[in-house]
């Protein structure tokens, strides 16, 4: 059995540092009833229409181990380690960062952001992948398109490793 926190299916995302942002993504990490819970990693990146990666917003993972020893589980988000990861160095400045608990968070990103808002027009996914230790592991996918004529929301909703999943652009 499962425990999931309600969660409004439009999902407006009013927090004060929502409204500040130009991408707001919005993410449920459901309490899994187990013997053993860990903190889920999560890798959030866009991706264009031919599924090639154009940013990796957020990565998180265990940074409080020794050694950055946190990243050997990294490889866990297989969709994401295989198109973007394996490339990467751990930690990355603007990128990682510690691991979520139970609970809806929002993460914040300016288009600015490693030229987003320059990307050119056409259809991008956002996609949230979930891997837990001794657990299961999830991608969701959340459709977008760009460039922005109006604010817009999407959402998609996982079935086990992640809740509910917003992106808000404004």
């Amino acid at each position: 059995m499962k425990l999931r926190y309600s969660i409004a299916a439009a999902i407006p995302l009013l927090s004060a540092q929502a409204m500040a942002a130009d991408l707001a993504l919005k993410l449920e990490i459901p309490q899994l009833n187990v013997a053993e819970y860990h903190r889920p990693y999560i890798a959030a990146w866009l991706e264009n229409a031919d599924q090639k990666v154009v940013a990796n917003l957020a990565v998180l993972y265990d940074t409080k181990k020794k050694d950055n020893a946190g990243t050997k589980w990294l490889k866990d988000m297989r969709q994401w380690w295989r198109k973007s990861g394996r490339d990467l160095a751990m930690p990355m400045d603007g990128v990682s960062g510690a691991t979520k608990s139970p609970g809806e968070h929002t993460l914040s990103f300016p288009l600015s952001r490693d030229g987003l808002d320059k990307l050119p027009a056409g259809q991008y996914n956002l996609l949230v992948e979930v891997a837990r230790e001794a657990g299961g592991r999830e991608v969701v996918k959340v459709p977008l398109t760009w460039p922005l004529k109006a604010a817009q929301v999407a959402s998609a909703k996982g079935k086990e490793e992640v809740g509910a999943v917003a992106v808000q652009l404004k």
